[in-house]
């Protein structure tokens, strides 16, 4: 089978890279993926955000990091990541015997590269008695230079568990606002980067939304603005939405304020409730260029051909574990 590589959608029209794929084909390329997959040993992770058919074939789907220990985990000696390079980056960081393979090289992310580790020793120099809190959506070279990393699931216990009262918060500066609410007896400065996709949400576009569906919950992603967090039911991450809406057994319908990726696992996990993106539509803003463009074809050829490979340097690769771990060492409820 010799299928092509199709250009990805207009992500309005039509979200879901592949998607003009016949469902034999479909049906071919899953079939290979799986030989392939036991031919090489690889054990395949999918970010929430990754378009369903890639979602589809993936032995785990979740967060980033909940992802990359998944990988180190994993008995297989290949990973193939199908997210963004700081995930493939950070499963490598972890697993550094095993083989890490990225589908697509194109696939970045606009909050990882609005910090540099050039700009965050400029912040460390106009911060020196900060202790350095970096979120895991950051290059290898970033979190190598932090003292601790954090998700989104455990950004405050990871503020919390620090002997310093002064932090430098990087690089999200909406998550880095929610994390100095939740933890005031911090003094936390906030670097100014965010992730396009939440920022973008405003909550007069929420407010529409919910005008009709005046009974619905609203769930957000930290990553978005304040107005926005200031009017959700529940703020957590996206692996946490799935349970969350255990939370509310008495609503039938959800405004998903993050990344209309993981709309497809909700409906799944939940066919009798309602989930309708935050900004009104399927993904019109709430939607991650990056996180689409891999599909079925280059998850194949990543197998076939080894396509491709992550590398970190051992010495960046050191810092960004020992960030890391500090974290992972974290108590939850600290």
């Amino acid at each position: 089978m010799n299928l092509p590589v199709h250009p990805i959608h207009d992500p309005v029209a039509t979200p879901l890279a592949g998607a003009d794929l016949a469902p034999s084909e479909i049906r071919e390329l899953e079939e290979e993926i799986a030989l392939l997959k036991r031919r090489e040993d690889a054990v395949i992770l999918a970010h929430n955000y990754q378009v369903p058919e890639v979602q589809a074939v993936a032995d785990f789907v979740g967060d980033s990091l909940q992802l990359s220990i998944q990988g180190q985990q994993a008995p297989r000696s290949t990973i193939v990541f199908c997210g963004v390079h700081f995930m493939a980056e950070s499963a490598k960081v972890l697993s550094p015997g095993k083989r890490v393979l990225l589908p697509n090289l194109s696939a970045g992310c606009s909050l990882a590269d609005s910090i540099t580790a050039e700009s965050l020793e400029d912040w460390k120099a106009r911060y020196p008695d900060h202790a350095v809190v970096t979120y895991v959506n950051s290059s290898a070279e970033v979190k190598a230079l932090s003292d601790i990393c954090c998700t989104s699931a455990n950004a405050a216990s990871v503020v919390r568990s620090l002997p310093q009262e002064k932090i430098l918060f990087t690089p999200d500066k909406n998550l880095g606002a929610w994390v100095a609410k939740k933890v005031p007896e911090k003094e936390v400065v906030v670097y100014d980067g965010c992730c396009p996709v939440h920022d973008v949400l405003r909550a007069s576009s929420v407010d529409r939304v919910k005008h009709d569906r005046p009974g619905a919950v609203v769930i957000a992603h930290p990553e978005c603005r304040q107005d926005v967090v200031a009017m959700a039911d529940e703020v957590c991450s996206t692996t946490a939405m799935l349970s969350a809406v255990q939370h509310f057994p008495r609503a039938r319908t959800f405004i998903v304020a993050t990344e209309h990726g993981i709309v497809h696992q909700l409906r799944q996990r939940y066919p009798d409730r309602e989930f309708v993106v935050a900004d009104g539509c399927i993904g019109c803003r709430m939607h991650c260029p990056y996180m689409k463009m891999i599909d079925l074809v280059m998850v194949r050829d990543a197998l076939l051909r080894g396509k491709h490979e992550v590398v970190v340097p051992a010495d960046v690769a050191a810092g960004a574990r020992r960030a890391l771990e500090r974290m992972i060492a974290v108590p939850r409820d600290a």
